[in-house]
């Protein structure tokens, strides 16, 4: 019975790391399934363990994520102020298109090449670290994902034994 009750926890973990790729069916599914799963199976330690730990690194990868693009953001609107000049010319001078207009937006062009490089590669990293967590906990391993900032901290259980105060002072 112990042996089919372990199964069913590493199974549990298992797919509370593989239900975040969710995220490609609906819109927060990374985050709102994981959750799900995790919730009702937060009474076993293994299961609480694997969930809390999927739910920190797909809230980090949607901040770094959004660090990405706050950062971008700015070199998007000057290009977009640019791109429509540059229409603009285009439209009246069709016949006089010189090389520094061009040359101007070769620059953000290479910005944005960096960006998609950064943005792929935060993408690898999370399908390389869900399927490396899923496969732990398949395995019954623990799993600590790499970059993972820690917004739900582990809950530390109250030793057994321990009496309140209160609950002492009635006894005398």
């Amino acid at each position: 019975m112990e042996t089919t009750s372990n199964e069913n926890h590493k199974n549990i973990a298992a797919l509370i790391h593989v239900s975040t790729f969710a995220k490609f069916f609906f819109p927060f599914g990374n985050i709102i399934l994981p959750l799900l799963l995790w919730g009702t199976n937060k009474e076993k330690p293994f299961v609480n363990e694997h969930g809390r730990q999927a739910i920190n690194f797909q809230l980090s990868i949607f901040l770094y994520s959004i660090v990405i693009g706050l950062i971008c953001l700015p070199f998007f609107i000057a290009f977009a102020s640019n791109f429509v000049s540059l229409v603009d010319v285009i439209d009246h001078h069709a016949h006089n298109i010189g090389y520094n207009d061009l040359k101007n937006l070769s620059g953000y062009f290479i910005l944005f090449f960096v960006a998609i490089v950064i943005l792929l590669g935060l993408f690898v990293f999370e399908l390389y670290a869900v399927i490396t967590a899923a496969v732990h906990a398949g395995r019954g391993e623990h799993y600590k994902y790499p970059l993972s900032i820690s917004f739900i901290k582990q809950s530390v259980p109250e030793p057994i034994g321990n009496v309140n105060q209160s609950e002492n002072e009635h006894v005398s």
